[in-house]
């Protein structure tokens, strides 16, 4: 047998796909996990389809995960795929312009005949060149039969075996990367623990599928990807959800409060509530509510009554919450709304990524509601930012809005635990003095009234939608509720002062500053770094605070000859900061399609701009 041809690489981009059915996601996440296990910095992106379940073999229902691992910081899932392991015809069709040219494509070729062709909507019986993908290296592996041949035996039936078939892919895949088994085999023994049959059969196809790799090995290179260098401590791999909802329990402890989750399930936020409810032994309290605005109506009474509160959403259902947000901005309660952004309106694109609730947030309520918004980067900047409304939240006795996304709620990366220690104070603004209480007697610097709750003897007093005086009494005069509305709205804007500076990566002074907020993040640096190795005079801002607005917004805009905004609607930012902040022109590039900017893209946007 020849020798294994090995080839070293600094990152590759790998993508998984096949029917939403095939398991693409677990085989993804757990090559993901794998590859963390190993040291390699990672960036992933699960793509579902919008339908619950599509037609099987059609475009609709493909489901695909793509990482990006690599030596060195990954901070994107990768423009394009350096291999594709495709199940079924579709999966070639859906995924390729999203190929790196010249890269592998790894396919089930049981499942390429032709029934799954038309199905796919293939007119001739070669996908690869309909597909324009003729200078590919195409690896054709029988999976669907090597499968059924390696759990024969077994006694099960058929749609139990081909249950197993994504472990042969995951199996060759990583041979093919040089990844150990004993992570993914821990895995199965234990998720399958009561389910020995499961286990036995997922084991022998992950295997099956690694020896077909070493018996190929003529034909099938290995790559090698060494670890990246970090700094040491203890890490996990973890998505935007899961970090959101450790970062609002994070912030629960060090306020000493209790956590209270009251939602209604909707993608792609679901998980968040289900990461909550799984910590009722760190004193989390969760209620699936039966829509939307009972969701939030509970997390208002868990305000009211002296909990951390917090609400998780999607677009639609925060669109439902809005009269009930206004209710906590009048009562001036702490509490915490996560969205999640999809594509919409309405029901839209359910499984696909967009930033379009925006000016929703910032505006999208009955009367004058000023709340603070924050967004989040990264998949583990998600604790963060979580965290961080949590604070504020707390310590001004506001409504506070946190948006995500879809990709980063679903995204995954390496996250470097922090101890309880390193995390900042938060210090409730919880009512002490009872001769001297009055629900809206305010601190003079920060405007935030004090928090009393039921059962706090001597601090009784009315609360709720009707403007009242200091005394908390109801008041119907009109020059109290301007004044009212005058003080919600500077309290508001007084948050600035826990609001760090807005900070420039790159020169601070130049030719073209790439702006952009949230989940852009990770595509923007890289388009950045990528610009500024090719000479480029480019810097980039990225905002996490929306409103309030950092302070120095405008002396950073003013040392920038063009300014671009860079955001994943049809240009919410780019207006809110011409109201905002005026006196510049802002360029814009927005896209609208239900996935993320590639580096491609935003590279070729700013050179335009800086030719013009």
């Amino acid at each position: 047998m020849k020798e294994a041809k090995v080839i070293e690489l600094d990152e590759v981009a790998i993508r998984f796909s096949g029917d939403s059915g095939d398991g693409m996601q677990l085989t993804g996440t757990l090559f993901s996990d794998a590859s963390a296990l190993l040291g390699n910095d990672i960036s992933t992106f699960p793509d579902y389809p919008s339908e619950i379940r599509a037609p099987q073999g059609t475009v609709g229902g493909v489901s695909g995960f793509q990482v990006q691992f690599g030596r060195k910081a990954i901070h994107t899932p990768g423009d394009f795929a350096h291999v594709l392991v495709a199940m079924n015809p579709a999966a070639v069709k859906a995924n390729a312009k999203f190929m790196n040219p010249g890269g592998t494509i790894i396919f089930d070729s049981d499942a390429f005949n032709e029934k799954n062709f038309k199905k796919a909507g293939f007119t001739t019986d070669d996908p690869f060149t309909e597909c324009n993908l003729l200078d590919y290296n195409k690896i054709p592996v029988p999976i669907t039969t090597l499968t059924q041949e390696s759990l024969r035996d077994l006694g099960l039936d058929n749609k139990s075996i081909l249950r197993s078939k994504n472990m042969l892919a995951l199996g060759l895949v990583c041979w093919i990367f040089n990844r150990p088994l004993d992570y993914i085999e821990e895995y199965l023994k234990t998720k399958f623990a009561k389910k020995p049959l499961v286990v036995e059969s997922n084991l022998r196809v992950l295997h099956a599928g690694y020896n077909y790799g070493n018996n190929l090995q003529h034909t099938t290179p290995q790559y090698m990807v060494n670890p990246a260098t970090i700094e040491p401590g203890i890490y996990r791999n973890i998505n935007g959800n899961q970090a959101t909802g450790w970062g609002l329990i994070a912030a629960a402890e060090k306020a000493g409060l209790e956590l209270f989750v009251g939602s209604y399930p909707i993608t792609p936020a679901t998980e968040i509530l289900q990461t909550l409810a799984e910590r009722k032994d760190l004193g989390v309290k969760s209620f699936q509510a039966e829509d939307e605005i009972a969701g939030i109506a509970t997390a208002i009474g868990a305000a009211f009554a002296g909990d951390l509160a917090v609400t998780t959403t999607s677009g639609p259902g925060f669109a439902l919450k809005s009269e009930a947000i206004g209710l906590a901005v009048m009562a001036e309660l702490p509490l915490v709304i996560v969205n999640v952004q999809r594509g919409g309106p309405s029901t839209g694109l359910p499984t696909k990524t967009e930033q379009s609730d925006l000016l929703q947030a910032l505006y999208g309520r009955n009367g004058e509601s000023p709340v603070v918004v924050l967004a989040a980067s990264t998949p583990s900047d998600c604790f963060w930012y979580a965290f961080k409304a949590a604070k504020i939240a707390l310590e001004r006795m506001v409504p506070v809005v946190l948006l995500t996304d879809g990709f980063l709620g679903n995204g995954s990366e390496p996250w470097k635990l922090p101890t309880m220690a390193e995390l900042p104070e938060i210090k409730p603004r919880i009512a002490k003095d009872a001769s001297t209480f009055k629900p809206y007697k305010r601190d003079e610097e920060t405007l935030a009234r004090e928090w009393a709750f039921p059962g706090m003897d001597g601090f009784q007093h009315r609360i709720g939608g009707l403007e009242k005086n200091i005394a908390g009494t109801v008041s119907h005069d009109p020059e109290n509720h301007q004044k009212n509305t005058d003080i919600r709205k500077a309290k508001v804007d007084r948050v600035v002062s826990l609001v760090p500076d807005l900070e420039v990566c790159g020169d601070e002074s130049g030719d073209v500053l790439l702006v952009g907020w949230g989940g852009t993040y990770g595509h923007m640096l890289s388009t950045l770094r990528e610009l500024r190795q090719e000479g480029k005079n480019v810097s980039l801002a990225h905002f996490n605070y929306i409103m309030p607005l950092p302070s120095n917004v405008n002396e950073v805009f003013s040392r920038f000859k063009k300014i671009i905004v860079c955001e994943l609607n049809l240009g919410q930012f780019a207006s809110y900061l011409r109201d905002k902040v005026p006196g510049f022109t802002y360029h814009q590039y927005n896209k609208v399609q239900g996935l993320p900017f590639t580096v491609k893209e935003l590279k070729s946007a700013v050179t335009k701009l800086l030719e013009e």
